[in-house]
């Protein structure tokens, strides 16, 4: 985790500059979705007993993943990228991920993670909502997904590390990954 982290740092920031601008002038184009898996949250799925509104009984960002968080706001700030919504699923890794990268964001429970079989019942429903949000979206602006690794595999059959961001238009064909 720590080594997708450093590649997303060197990515950004230590790339050559045309592909640094090929990045922000695809995102400064606007009406892109911007899908983030949530930063870094050491372990894998939650506890046993977790309770979703309860963030104590849950996995959630370690320091690494706070900072992670902000280096990819500050990007977004930096390079004046137009957020118009920044939506996140009511996990609270990803919520975190939202406040300390955006400041400003919302819950979709569209975005949750199915992953725990106690949820795996309403991922066709989930999938399903956040297709026809998607399809609904009329933003001139970017639309922030901050979601979970089975949701971004299941729409775009990929998976995707903590952080990560996996750019797309409407129809959700991939146009990059960082």
């Amino acid at each position: 985790m720590i080594r997708n982290f450093l590649f997303f740092i060197f990515i950004i920031f230590s790339n050559p500059i045309n592909s640094q601008e090929k990045l922000i002038n695809l995102l400064k184009d606007d009406n892109k979705l911007i899908f983030i898996r949530h930063a870094y949250a050491p372990g894998n799925g939650d506890p046993a007993n977790f309770k979703l509104n309860d963030c104590s009984t849950q996995r959630n960002l370690n320091k690494e993943g706070i900072n992670q968080s902000k280096i990819i706001g500050q990007f977004f700030s930096k390079n004046k990228i137009q957020v118009g919504k920044v939506l996140s699923s009511e996990w609270c890794r990803c919520k975190d991920t939202a406040k300390f990268a955006f400041n400003e964001y919302s819950t979709f429970e569209a975005l949750n993670s199915f992953y725990d079989p106690r949820f795996e019942k309403n991922k066709d429903k989930q999938i399903n909502d956040l297709k026809d949000y998607i399809n609904n979206w009329n933003g001139n602006k970017n639309l922030v997904l901050i979601t979970h690794f089975v949701v971004i595999s299941e729409i775009f059959k990929v998976g995707a590390s903590s952080g990560e961001i996996i750019i797309s238009d409407k129809e959700l064909n991939i146009l990059a990954r960082y």
